[in-house]
């Protein structure tokens, strides 16, 4: 097998051949797989591609490293389960009803008597709370007065300058004066929807996608139509495609690295290969990046934002699901709907909160962010191994899951006759969340898959959640 040397994600093609190999049974646990140097020279691609490669099958557990050995196939006691199959909903557009199913299990997600196994945000374990309690404390005490003022659209410059900064490492060249922050990420989906669409226009998804941006939708008295996604490379451009011949597709909303509740990640190319079909339509893309920075690999993926010529890529991310929750800051760089989205912003929220934007720009300024990064990206891809070790050793026979490169969440395929909404239901009784399935589609599809979180410190009392969670869905097997 001979792969292009053009292809920008060389490394992933050939870390999945070593995969898919190692899955056939060609190499063993335990066994050696081919040298950097020899891959190199087989597959005719250089040796920084190869140990590209295998850092990444690191990362997800497939191999190890052994010093003045080599690479080997990591010993399993278990079978990896596998992936769900692409996903194929309906092709056409339609009103969402999911609020009510959404306030009913959202109601529970502060509950301290349940493990949260169904809140995608990371627990307090992951965070760097005591650094930016620290920050905030020192900026209080030498506060004369410009904390407690508005911070006006389109926000801090201190920490639009620290963002812009950011973005370059996505490819994206902005300034800080093409970003607005906002309330969190879901505020700044909400504010693009509303600059880009009306009420009945018809905004193209995943499917699954997140049930924020369902509810989003269905606040605006917009339409979901969802496209075929695939668990691990994401949306179909085949199908999306086919979508804007067919259908009045007023704007794309889509989460292109790590999505949620999938994992997937697009590809490079694939990513400029879809901001080149949109443009050809004028069909905006709303890209909700909130996932990229806690990829498993060091390297952060490039943001359909770094190859839009034509400002029609919104883009959108926060850090709430890095550094805090409950603080609140997120931002948007919309292109040429900059105009619309700070007079929206106005007049809907007035400002975000200044003392958490100060908090930010001096934990970015110092490069507090990257040092977090670096250590949080490998507990999540141990518990993402964890999470998949217990569902192949708890759950029925024949359940699928994704294999997700980042993120905090697994999608979890259960066999069909299990119904999720009362897999919830009995978990809950028995003091474990799980988010169900009808939750992340507009016609309420996937009603026996589930989504759990590995976005929590490992424990025995996590371990026993998912003995509970599988046992539940053996019965209803």
């Amino acid at each position: 097998m001979t792969l292009a040397a053009s292809d920008e994600n060389l490394y992933r093609r050939v870390a999945r051949r070593v995969a898919d190999q190692v899955q056939k049974g060609v190499y063993r646990a335990g066994e050696r797989v081919p040298s950097v140097r020899r891959q190199s020279v087989h597959l005719k691609v250089s040796v920084a591609t190869v140990v590209e490669a295998y850092r990444l099958l690191e990362d997800e557990g497939v191999i190890e490293a052994r010093p003045q050995s080599g690479y080997y196939v990591r010993a399993r006691r278990w079978q990896t389960p596998a992936e769900p199959e692409v996903s194929r909903p309906t092709g056409s557009p339609t009103l969402v009803g999911i609020t009510e199913l959404a306030m009913r299990v959202l109601k529970n997600s502060r509950r301290a008597d349940i493990v949260q196994l169904g809140v995608a945000a990371p627990h307090a374990g992951f965070l760097p709370i005591q650094r930016l309690n620290r920050i905030a404390a020192a900026l209080a005490r030498r506060d004369n007065g410009q904390l407690h003022r508005y911070e006006y659209p389109p926000g801090l410059p201190a920490l639009r300058q620290q963002l812009a900064r950011r973005m370059l490492e996505s490819g994206c060249d902005v300034s800080p004066e093409e970003i607005v922050v906002t309330s969190g990420c879901q505020e700044a989906v909400t504010l693009c929807l509303r600059a880009i669409a009306r009420p009945g226009d018809v905004i193209a998804v995943e499917s699954p996608t997140y049930y924020g941006t369902l509810q989003a939708i269905e606040s605006l008295g917009m339409k979901a139509l969802e496209i075929p996604t695939h668990p691990r490379d994401g949306v179909s451009l085949e199908a999306l495609e086919l979508a804007l011949e067919r259908h009045r597709v007023r704007a794309c909303l889509l989460v292109l690295t790590y999505h949620n509740p999938l994992g997937a990640c697009m590809s490079d190319e694939d990513k400029r290969r879809l901001v080149r079909l949109l443009a050809g339509h004028d069909v905006p893309l709303i890209e909700d990046d909130i996932y990229a920075d806690i990829g498993f690999r060091s390297q952060r993926p490039t943001a359909a934002k770094s190859y839009d010529r034509k400002g029609l890529v919104l883009y959108c991310s926060s850090f709430s699901k890095t550094l805090s929750p409950g603080l609140r800051v997120g931002w948007t760089a919309p292109g040429r709907y900059y105009a619309q989205i700070e007079h929206l912003k106005y007049v809907s929220t007035m400002a975000t909160a200044t003392l958490p934007q100060a908090v930010f720009a001096e934990f970015l300024s110092h490069g507090g962010y990257d040092r977090y990064l670096r250590g949080v990206r490998p507990l999540y891809a141990r518990n993402a191994e964890r999470m998949t070790e217990a569902i192949a050793r708890f759950f029925p026979t024949g359940t699928r899951a994704t294999k997700p490169g980042g993120g905090v969440v697994v999608w979890v395929e259960l066999p069909d006759t299990v119904d999720a909404l009362e897999l919830h239901r009995r978990a809950l009784e028995r003091g474990v969340s799980v988010a169900p399935g009808p939750l992340f589609s507009a016609k309420q599809k996937y009603r026996h898959f589930i989504r759990l979180t590995y976005a929590l410190p490992w424990n025995e009392q996590v371990e026993q959640a998912l003995v509970t969670v599988g046992r539940l869905a053996q019965e209803l097997a």
